[in-house]
């Protein structure tokens, strides 16, 4: 190995010659433009900090491999990475929390991103999903309004628990996330100790056309366990970055995780007459009626070596889809699909997808006619910049990957889910907890409750509950100091 010093230069190569002072007209006279290397590095400085998501802003990710375990996968979708037992995959991950901003406390009480990126042969494949299965809203059009309740008040700069409340108190569709939310869950003990979940629906297709309808389960090997509230918030103010800090402690000795993926699949026709909308995000399917299924290991084994680059500039779209998997009606998986793409169109650039940490593995094989646009270092080593074109050696469409076709009727219109039923499941959810489980879930409630001002949200809030279960209903009023609305009983 060379002792030859290594120089410091510029962006463009040139020698630095002094990296201490800038260059002054005398001692104490001003700066001159011509330090160019000074207003270079000055202007990437001001620049080092691209605009932060929107949600899921404060993350930590982790490179890994996904492992197949069960050969019988491939009789439900042609999806490459899926078809052999023992076949290996590399993916990356990044865990977030949804609400805060970048450097907010990893201890609050939030759903958390579990977003993935599965480096198949046949390009990227994300499954971007939470550790939850359900969510709180289920029409894409309703997002906005929900994260600006999550966000802070426009006129204060103040996180709004009116708001909060005000909201889910008049979107009774939330009251399954809401319940799970507040239950042992809400505050994982780590990244490593919760499970993962593609929440919405999607569609598999086998190499004979055939379509089954799914949802992804990924099982923490290391258990599920949550974070004591006091606890909680003693760390917020301690060490906020502690999520971040016990999983790349944890990889750092060795001590790699692991999830086991399992599925439920749906026969295609039992989407026209299941109990529940299949499609309905704030829902989720009997484990009875569809068993989990297991499919594989996700193992996480290697930091990044640059949280910029790589977990920071991280793009993850539910849109980005491989042969075999494609999207259902979900109608918040349908909103997710543009809004995703699109913020990362805006925070990194439209060529994003170029970044190491986005590349496709067969990244010479990626041929589209998109040119230019910022970051764009390449032509495709192409003249030609439009299809159809009479070019053989160009890139041609491939029918085998075209989508399954699939049935749509009705009017076109502004149409709700039509099942009202939000009550039953985060009932059941309530009924299946223990005493103990139970009693937490009240005093998180009555807790975060407490702090709204206004009496009729409290109301139309409890009212909810109560349908869900009478004595749920009852116990939050009761720790609130009022009562179920008579007309509710």
């Amino acid at each position: 190995m060379s002792n030859e010093k290594k120089r410091m230069t510029t962006a463009s190569g040139a020698p630095v010659g002094d990296n201490q002072n800038m260059i002054t007209a005398g001692e104490r006279g001003p700066a001159l433009i011509q330090d160019v290397h000074f207003l270079e590095k000055m202007a990437h400085f001001d620049r080092e900090r691209v605009p932060e998501r929107v949600v899921h802003a404060k993350g930590a990710g982790a490179h890994g491999v996904f492992e197949v375990t069960n050969d019988e996968i491939s009789k439900y979708t042609k999806a490459d990475f899926l078809n052999e037992k023992g076949k290996q995959t590399p993916m990356f991950i990044r865990f977030s929390t949804v609400a805060g901003e970048l450097g907010s406390a990893d201890t609050v009480r939030d759903p958390r991103g579990f977003a993935i990126k599965f480096y198949t042969q046949e390009g990227n494949y994300d499954m971007v999903g939470n550790n939850t299965p359900i969510f709180f809203v289920r029409d894409a059009i309703k997002f906005p309004d929900f994260i600006h309740t999550q966000k802070r008040n426009p006129k204060t700069n103040l996180k709004d628990k009116n708001a909060v409340w005000d909201f889910w108190s008049q979107s009774p569709e939330s009251l399954h996330q809401v319940t799970y939310l507040h239950g042992d869950r809400g505050i994982p003990a780590t990244f490593r100790h919760m499970n993962g979940y593609g929440s919405h629906t999607y569609k598999w297709v086998n190499k004979d056309g055939e379509p089954v309808w799914i949802k992804y389960h990924f099982i923490a090997d290391q258990g599920v366990k949550g974070l004591d509230p006091d606890l909680a918030d003693k760390l917020a103010g301690e060490n906020p970055d502690y999520h971040t800090e016990d999983l790349y402690n944890a990889i750092d000795k060795g001590d790699y995780p692991s999830w086991t993926l399992y599925v439920q699949i749906m026969p295609y026709e039992d989407s026209k007459d299941y109990k529940w909308d299949p499609f309905d995000v704030t829902k989720t399917w009997s484990h009875k009626d569809y068993p989990l299924i297991e499919v594989g290991k996700m193992t996480l084994n290697r930091n990044p070596e640059n949280y910029f680059a790589e977990v920071e500039q991280a793009a993850l779209s539910p849109a980005n889809f491989v042969p075999g998997i494609e999207a259902s009606p979900d109608k918040m998986l349908q909103g997710r699909l543009f809004s995703y793409s699109d913020t990362q169109r805006y925070r990194i650039g439209v060529n994003h997808q170029q970044l190491p940490i986005n590349r496709p593995i067969n990244d010479a094989n990626t041929s589209n006619y998109q040119f230019d646009g910022q970051m764009r270092y390449d032509n495709g080593s192409r003249s030609v910049s439009y299809e159809p074109n009479r070019y053989e050696t160009e890139p041609k469409e491939d029918p085998d990957s075209k989508i399954n076709p699939f049935e749509v009727y009705g009017q076109a219109d502004s149409v709700a889910y039509s099942q009202k039923d939000h009550y039953t499941q985060p009932g059941d959810l309530y009924r299946l907890m223990s005493t103990d489980e139970k009693d937490r879930l009240v005093q998180n409630i009555v807790d975060h409750m407490s702090q709204v001002d206004y009496d009729d949200i409290k109301l139309r809030q409890i009212e909810h509950f109560y349908k869900a279960d009478p004595e749920l209903g009852e116990r939050i009023a009761a720790g609130l100091e009022l009562k179920v609305p008579e007309n509710v009983k």
